[in-house]
């Protein structure tokens, strides 16, 4: 499936992120938070996630996403460079959270942990 066509399946709701891996979906959920620079998501990924992204990690991803439309570089800010989730963005991060909701809801139900 080529960038485009997957832009297009997170804008018409299906999970493009259920590949895209934990790296991604970290990133996405940051950047709804706001724009960020890389050492900011670092950092704010850290902080509610508690995962450290190396920076091979976290420029992959964001190359990835820059890609498929989910997220957009700005203009840099000294020799920072910051980034925002886009509509389709916002789009496919909220599909794949959905999606994960209905995961988490029937493995709580099925452990006998009730939906909480």
């Amino acid at each position: 499936m080529t960038a485009r066509e997957e832009e297009r399946d997170a804008a018409g709701g299906r999970d493009v992120l259920h590949r895209a891996g934990d790296a991604s979906v970290l990133i996405l959920t940051s950047l709804a938070g706001g724009s960020r620079h890389g050492y900011a998501l670092i950092k704010d990924i850290k902080s509610f996630a508690g995962v450290e992204l190396g920076p091979g990690t976290l420029y992959g991803a964001l190359d990835r996403l820059e890609r498929l439309g989910l997220i957009e570089a700005l203009p840099a800010e000294d020799r920072r460079h910051p980034y925002r989730i886009t509509p389709a963005g916002v789009t496919a991060l909220r599909v794949h959270l959905d999606s994960i909701e209905r995961v988490r809801v029937a493995g709580r139900l099925r452990l006998g942990l009730g939906e909480v």
